[in-house]
């Protein structure tokens, strides 16, 4: 019994389990039916598409022809009798279909795999009708067949997520952006696994005949099992041998995201700036150590010595600090015996020089005035440069070179026309959306703000210049990327999302209820998907522009937040126009209707639109206007400069010798005499074929009078100081007053030349052109100065001495007896400044209070910043500045920068396209790799996209499985994809060596046709308008010469944004150059950009002004040096000070917000000449003083050349600078009336305050041997007296 219910139970479960294997069995037989086969009637959506044919029967095999094609497509159900639920027709349609997602996703073999295994299983599964469901039917009236309309398609979630996760990071490098923003119907970084499905299977988007809704289920539900096939993730390879995707279709291939080094933290002592806080504790130790020793000396002498006084000025004490005793002729040291030599021989030279100067005056004159007008002459070759690039960057500079490559191989880069509109309302507008939420527009957006643009937009458009005769429109000179074929202008434009028409923008279509589809569903699709031919709505309107290129929204919306570009307050409209190298009619016509443009702006008028603009030639136009609207201000700075000198050379007597004491036509002479050695050297360098810039016709002038009228002060009141001795001859008085003075002269003149034209070392086009001329300036105004001057000067001491009238001089005053008097200036230094100067308790703290100002300068020197800020440079009432400020507030994106391979890279071979290309099997740190890699940290590279390569794009182009790349069989010619011609076949075939990237002459068959093929709905990948002008062809299209692969610099807004943004791209491309091996080869890769150019002077501007100064300074030491007769002591002084002083510039260019670039650089070298003319002649006076103390002789030298210093530059040069300021020119304003008043304010104030105390304390010894000379040369004459003043 037990063994019968045992055996009973054991026959039941037998009986169940084969049931269940027989209802499974029957469910299996069930689902392995198709749900339809072939292809019937047309579809109501898309007519030139078909429905497929419902059928519920078992899968049927395939002929051989679909059996290749469902090998080619569906590997995956190509096995056993290959029975599936299409015929290959279905096939047909199914590869016509994928081809746009094949060009863009098959970079990445994982991504395009799973994406195939969704369309194929849905297409051809034997096993479909198990995860799809027919919802709807129709029947076909021509052969009363049953269409299939509406299907469900189960699909699971992880195979879904597992596609979407595979094919997220896939590029599209023609559009440097996200293949799926070009699949997905919105942009990439709102694109998920669920909504891109749903965008593939919607009736709307322009592809799907019928209505395909997909249903994502991870579970069986409704009787369905959802597809769940196998999936490859992107960093695997596949079962036929492909490769994992490379990193940058594939994030997660990439290993960690690459984090940028940490900025390096600011140099800081206890929490404060370590400069400030070095510089505070050097100038206390120094204060320290300074005031110890005055008051050690003090108290020593305090104990020694009872008087307070005579230690300090007595000559007579032994403990005196000042005292400098003159030895007698046995210690006279060989330098002093040199240094006196040589003295004597300039003093002879000059008197004999002045002697004959004022005995043939006419002579002079003459042979003055012809040597004049000879150079004069020249300036009918003069040039004036005005384009931007000359004047910025040096011919033989890196970013020249590399821009005139650039521009021989590729073109010059378009000229840009550009605005910038917002508007006066403020009303922000809500779209009630029947989709999701409601969105918020701004007021820019406004349907009739869009039309009165568009109406802007089209009356540009329609402008007509004229060219010799010519009519010039835009279509003439626009950049039209499919030409001939589309000759459409690139308009980059919102108004291009809606064809540039009204029609299109007046696009409605809405009930009483609710608005379906407008302008706004179509602004937000096309924002999210730029490429798009179809909005998928109503009026199915495309979002590509009429060009035939995509208008992405970054380029074209400004001031907005992310991605919401609905809240964009500024729309930008961008107007490419063709560029020309050698072309200047072609140019000259761009240039006329760029004329127009700027007219037709300045003129429009629109209370809703607030626009501002700019032309490629706006910046050199508006540059030019300011060079002439400043003339006037210059004039009247110059005419204020020449009635000071006019009246101050004079030394009036009396009221009644007004006119007869005056020099007013001496001072005109004078000053005509500095302009005529300007025009000099205009004129000398004019023939020589150098061109000038507008930087030396404004600086130069100023430079030469400072240092000219400084020379006219001092020889006219050298003369008017002294007393004519008897028996001495005019002729010969002036002689020993030149003799006296003229060494003087020489040595600052001479000092100012050298440094001047060894500043023209300089690699920076507007330092050396200035060096040039202001060295050769320099000197002719010195050699007319003892030549022509002192003649005029002769002449003008006869009148005087005859009492004829200034000007007037045929006008004689009747004989007086007039007592010659010190002038008032003189004597306010001789009795008043100079003793107070150099009191005991003022000198320390004179001394303190400058080496507190260099020490203030020191500490701020590097915190000056580096750079021109553009708006410097236009004028203040420039229509530009408007466009300046609108574009650091609303531009999105920065300048294109371009990886230029130079010519000489193999591209044909399989290693040398692993070197450059992105795609799979590509090295990891190839020229696209690395500046993907650069773009994922773009607040540290500054490159924000990832490249466009043409070599990606053209190995996807070229595949065999794609119809881009197709010829005519019996001619070999192109067939582009479009055309229909059953003569045409596939470039490669269907084989795995045909699969392969093409490589030696197979590479060069068919780029050619690439880079000729225009992108259409067949074939995306057509390289004619991404990339004709980036790949050179050579030897009759039989090897690659140069190419470019391009990003875009992320949003650049400050000097040091452009900065940095050049030095990181030149960084990146030696590391590039480095990883291809091509470091020592000439076929490197650099970067290049158009702004490179104009910032390359910035990167190592700190270096040149180190070094032209430092230059000058050595110039100067070395010529001061000999000129002072070798006394080493005196030049290492006057070199200090003016040291000084150029360290206290750099102090207020950081207090005054001056940057440091070629115009400020310009004005320091001018500054260390200026500074030459405030010291040396200072400390000459102090040299050769026979006084016996440093005080008293720097007392005498203060008094005697401190007035005409002051009255020579401080005074002339005050008057002119402060009308500077009166200037509509900001760089006048900023790097001309700042600059210049602090160049004069400091000169002046080391020069005649700080540099005799400095003297006072540790001038060089008396020259014994001068002293000695001076006394036997004085010796039994009226002036022995004066050796004791």
């Amino acid at each position: 019994m037990p063994l019968s219910r045992r055996s009973l139970g054991f026959g039941l479960l037998a009986l169940q389990i084969i049931i269940i294997i027989f209802l499974s069995q029957t469910r299996r037989a069930q689902a392995q039916h198709c749900i339809w086969y072939g292809e019937c009637g047309n579809s109501t959506v898309l007519p030139e598409k078909k429905y497929n044919c419902n059928y519920t029967g078992p899968p049927k095999p395939l002929p051989k022809d679909g059996q290749d094609l469902l090998l080619e497509l569906c590997p995956g159900l190509a096995y056993g009798n290959q029975s599936v639920c299409c015929d290959t027709q279905q096939l047909n349609t199914l590869k016509g279909n994928i081809q746009l997602p094949l060009q863009y996703l098959s970079r990445c073999p994982a991504c395009f795999f799973n994406f195939m295994t969704l369309f194929c299983e849905l297409t051809c599964s034997p096993h479909q009708s198990q995860f799809l469901n027919v919802t709807s039917f129709s029947t076909d009236p021509v052969d009363n067949r049953t269409n299939v309309v509406e299907l469900s398609y189960y699909i699971s979630d992880m195979f879904a997520n597992a596609m979407y996760n595979a094919c997220k990071d896939v590029q599209a490098p023609s559009s440097n952006v996200k293949a799926l923003s070009l699949l997905c119907g919105k942009d990439a970084s709102q694109c998920n696994s669920t909504n891109w499905i749903q965008y593939l299977f919607n009736i709307n988007n322009g592809q799907v005949p019928f209505a395909i809704d997909p249903v994502f289920k991870d579970h069986p539900a409704s009787g369905m099992t959802p597809m769940n096939n196998q999936t490859f993730g992107c960093t695997e390879p596949l079962d036929d041998g492909s490769g994992p995707c490379s990193c940058q279709d594939c994030s997660k291939d990439c290993g960690p995201k690459p984090v940028p080094p940490p900025i390096p933290p600011p140099w800081t002592i206890l929490g404060l700036d370590a400069m400030n806080v070095i510089m505070w504790i050097s100038y206390m130790a120094f204060l320290f150590v300074f005031i110890t020793a005055l008051l050690g000396a003090w108290c020593y002498r305090k104990r020694t010595i009872t008087s307070e006084y005579e230690p300090i000025q007595g000559s007579n004490q032994p403990l005196s600090l000042n005292n400098d005793p003159v030895k007698s002729a046995g210690q006279v040291t060989c330098c002093e015996s040199l240094g006196e030599r040589f003295e004597n021989a300039l003093r002879c030279f000059f008197s004999q020089w002045g002697s004959f100067c004022v005995r043939q005056p006419l002579l002079v004159i003459l042979i003055s005035m012809v040597l004049v007008a000879a150079c004069s002459t020249g300036l009918m070759y003069m040039r004036v440069t005005t384009n931007p690039v000359d004047l910025w960057s040096a011919p033989g500079s890196k970013a020249r070179q590399e821009k005139d490559y650039f521009d021989q191989n590729f073109g010059p880069f378009f000229r840009t026309e550009q605005l910038i509109i917002t508007t006066p309302w403020t009303d922000w507008f809500t779209f009630v959306s029947t989709t999701g939420p409601d969105i918020l527009f701004a007021p820019i957006l406004n349907i009739s703000l869009l039309h009165q643009v568009l109406d802007l937009q089209t009356d540009i458009e329609n402008l007509e210049a004229d060219y010799k005769g010519q009519k010039v429109t835009l279509k003439d000179i626009c950049i039209s990327p499919l030409s001939p074929y589309n000759n459409n202008c690139t308009i980059l434009s919102v108004l291009n999302y809606f064809q540039n028409s009204h029609e299109v923008l007046d696009h409605k279509f809405a009930d009483e209820f609710f608005t379906y589809a407008d302008y706004h569903t179509h602004f937000m699709y096309c924002v999210s998907s730029p490429v798009a031919l179809d909005d998928m709505g109503h009026f199915h309107d495309p979002c590509m522009g009429t060009f035939g290129g995509p208008v992405f929204p970054w380029l074209v919306l400004g001031g907005y937040e992310g991605t919401a570009y609905n809240n964009a307050t500024a729309l930008v409209i961008t107007l490419p126009v063709n560029n020309y190298l050698n072309d200047t009619d072609k140019l000259g016509k761009a240039l006329a209707w760029e004329k127009e443009f700027i007219s037709f702006m300045k003129n429009y008028s629109n209370p809703n639109l607030a626009i501002s603009f700019s032309s490629e030639r706006s910046i050199e136009d508006e540059i030019d206007r300011e060079s002439n609207s400043d003339v006037a201000t210059i004039i009247i700075s110059y005419v204020i400069m020449f009635v000071y000198v006019s009246l101050a050379l004079g030394h009036i007597h009396s009221f009644q010798r007004l006119l007869v004491d005056s020099k007013i036509s001496l001072g005109i002479a004078g000053i005509l005499i500095v302009l005529s050695s300007v025009v000099c050297s205009l004129g000398i360098f004019s023939y020589a074929g150098v061109p000038l810039t507008l930087i030396v016709i404004e600086v130069i002038p100023f430079l030469v009078l400072a240092v000219g009228v400084d020379n006219i002060f001092i020889i006219v009141q050298a003369v008017q100081r002294d007393e004519r001795m008897q028996h001495e001859e005019l002729h010969q008085q002036i002689g020993r007053v030149l003799g006296d003075v003229a060494p003087s002269m020489f040595l600052s003149s001479i000092s100012e030349t050298v440094a001047f034209f060894l500043g023209s070392l300089s690699h920076m086009p507007a330092v050396k052109t200035f060096s040039f001329f202001a060295a050769l300036a320099v000197l002719i105004d010195f050699l007319l100065q003892i030549s022509c001057f002192v003649s005029l000067l002769g002449l003008d001491i006869k009148r005087q001495e005859r009492n004829r009238l200034d000007i007037l001089c045929c006008i004689k005053l009747p004989e007086t007896q007039e007592e010659k008097t010190e002038g008032i200036l003189f004597r306010f230094f001789k009795k008043v400044y100079a003793p107070f100067i150099l009191k005991e308790w003022v000198r320390p703290l004179v001394v303190a209070l400058f080496v507190g100002m260099l020490s203030f300068s020191i500490a701020v020197t590097d915190k000056v910043e580096i750079g021109l800020d553009q708006r410097l440079s236009m004028p203040d009432d420039s229509y530009v500045l408007d466009y300046f400020g609108n574009l650091t507030e609303y531009l999105h994106t920065g300048p294109p920068v371009y990886f230029v391979v130079r010519e000489g890279h193999d591209y044909r071979t399989l290693y040398g396209q692993n070197q450059v290309c992105g795609g799979v099997g590509c090295n990891n740190d190839s020229l696209v790799q690395q500046i993907y890699t650069a773009s994922l940290m773009s607040d540290y590279s500054k490159i924000s996209t990832t490249p466009s390569s043409w070599l990606d794009d053209y190995f996807d182009w070229v595949k065999p499985q794609s119809t881009c790349c197709r010829y005519y069989n019996a001619t070999g010619a192109f067939c582009n994809a479009s055309v229909v011609d059953p003569s045409c076949v596939h470039c490669r075939p269907m084989t795995p060596s045909g699969k392969q990237r093409p490589n030696g002459t197979d590479f060069m068959r068919f780029l050619p046709m690439f880079l000729s093929d225009n992108p259409n709905i067949k074939c995306g990948k057509g390289g004619h308008a991404a990339y004709s002008t980036a790949v050179v062809l050579k030897d009759n299209n039989t090897d690659v010469g140069a190419t470019y692969f391009m990003s875009y610099h992320s949003i650049l807004k400050t000097s040091s944004d452009y900065i940095d943004a050049m030095k990181m791209a030149r960084e990146l491309a030696y590391n590039i150059s480095v990883s291809m091996g091509l470091k020592n080869k000439t076929h490197s890769v650099f970067p290049y950009s158009v702004f490179y150019v104009f910032y390359e002077q910035y990167l190592t501007i700190a270096h040149d002004t180190a070094r032209n100064l430092g230059v000058s300074l050595a110039a100067v030491f070395a010529v001061t040096t000999v000129l002072l007769g070798f006394e080493l002591w005196s030049a290492v002084l006057v070199s200090l000070t003016i040291a000084m002083i150029l360290v206290n510039m750099f102090g207020v260019m950081w207090l005054w917000g001056i940057s440091l670039n070629a115009v400020s650089l310009v004005n320091l070298v001018m500054s260390c000449g200026i500074s030459v003319e405030f010291c040396s002649h200072i400390v000459r006076a102090f040299s050769i003083s026979t006084k016996s103390t440093r005080v008293e002789r720097a007392e005498e030298a203060l008094a005697h050349m401190g007035s005409s210093v002051f009255s020579g530059i401080t005074l002339t040069k005050f008057g002119g600078i402060l009308i500077l300021a009166l200037s509509k020119s900001q760089i006048f304003q900023v790097f001309y009336f700042r600059m210049y008043l602090a160049i004069v304010l400091l000169g002046a104030s080391h020069g005649l305050i700080f540099l005799p105390v400095l003297l006072s304390y540790a001038g060089p010894s008396v020259n014994k041997a001068k002293v000695m000379a001076a006394r036997s040369r004085f010796s039994g004459t009226e002036r022995e007296r004066l050796l004791n003043y």
